[in-house]
């Protein structure tokens, strides 16, 4: 058994961690840390955890934290993990929902970012944490920098057509549609009801910050990745659709397109590939850690067409952070998290 802590454990990517934890076979959890909840019971924070979750939000000590915990999790805005992971120490294992350990330079992180990062220095140890490109350096990192949630379906998307030599690495156009859970718990005019219901809308582009993740992932797999990213937003809680469009370097089949697919994931655990008329669809993935993914090949146009579908808050946070654990701890991958999306 491992001692796990959650700081950010109020808001609804470290509710999600706590959920998956709770039903973890190795995991004790020994504090949950909320500044904003503190003192509050856990189900009094998320009322589906009641006569699960006993304990009480804490407010943030960090030395006490990391004295009694091997993993801590960090589901923080953005700005704050980088001046908790040094106060932690260096025997705990850290998993940052956040930005601050996704880029591999301070200077790429203060571009998309706009503030400094205060600890360039532990950048070298973090692993960027998508664990159908990184595997092998999961296992061996203390410090993972969990993806963007739009990220993880994009690149899941369009890694395979890129490492397969199939498309071209300029001109990507990602497409993605999101619940509302993925801005946060926070409240904003542009989450209130009255503004999301029977409505959808694009925002933060061109140049949304998620595209610096995006070109920096790509452009380890291709040289010289040009994209363009659009995201939206919609009338939903959860759920992520990335529609991916590519340009083929040569006259591509569908046996060939969906053969990268298979090539790239076989015997992945959690990405599943959908062939024959099916396409994915968000409520499929619904609570699970599951992508699912399909690719088209126009025969008019040439393009390819690359689709994902992911539970933000799952695949796109919570539950990659706790596949991310499984991996940094030795457990086996799927431990607490082999379960199917809900549907209807």
């Amino acid at each position: 058994m491992i001692n796990v802590s959650v700081i950010g454990a109020s808001g609804y990517g470290g509710g999600e961690v706590v959920r998956l934890l709770v039903g973890h076979p190795e995991v004790r959890l020994a504090h949950l840390v909320g500044d904003t909840r503190a003192g509050e019971p856990f189900s009094d924070v998320f009322p589906n955890m009641r006569g699960v979750v006993d304990a009480r939000t804490e407010p943030l000590d960090a030395a006490r934290v990391a004295a009694d915990s091997d993993v801590v999790f960090l589901a923080l805005p953005n700005g704050m993990a980088m001046s908790l992971v040094p106060q932690l120490g260096e025997r705990v294992k850290v998993i940052d929902l956040g930005a601050d350990f996704r880029f591999r330079r301070g200077a790429a992180y203060e571009r998309w970012y706009k503030m400094p990062h205060t600890a360039e220095g532990l950048l070298g140890q973090a692993v960027y944490g998508l664990p159908e490109l990184h595997r092998a350096d999961i296992r061996r990192a203390r410090i993972v920098g969990n993806p963007g949630c739009y990220p993880v379906a994009a690149l899941l998307a369009v890694a395979p057509f890129l490492a397969n030599g199939l498309a071209s690495p300029r001109g990507i156009v990602i497409d993605a549609k999101s619940g509302v859970s993925g801005a946060g718990r926070g409240t904003s005019s542009r989450t209130h009801f009255s503004e999301v219901n029977e409505n959808v809308f694009a925002y933060g582009t061109p140049g949304h910050r998620h595209t610096g993740e995006l070109e920096e992932e790509l452009g380890a797999i291709a040289a010289d990745v040009n994209l363009t990213f659009t995201p939206h937003l919609i009338p939903m809680t959860r759920g992520i659709l990335a529609t991916v469009y590519l340009h083929p370097v040569h006259q591509v089949t569908q046996a060939e397109a969906e053969a990268a697919f298979s090539e790239m994931y076989a015997g992945e655990p959690f990405v599943r590939i959908l062939d024959g008329e099916h396409l994915p669809q968000t409520k499929a993935t619904l609570g699970s850690n599951f992508c699912d993914v399909a690719v088209r090949v126009d025969p008019r146009s040439g393009m390819l067409i690359a689709f994902a579908a992911i539970d933000n808050l799952m695949k796109g946070a919570a539950g990659s952070a706790v596949q991310n654990m499984n991996l940094m701890c030795g457990f086996p991958e799927e431990t607490g998290l082999r379960a199917p999306g809900l549907f209807p």
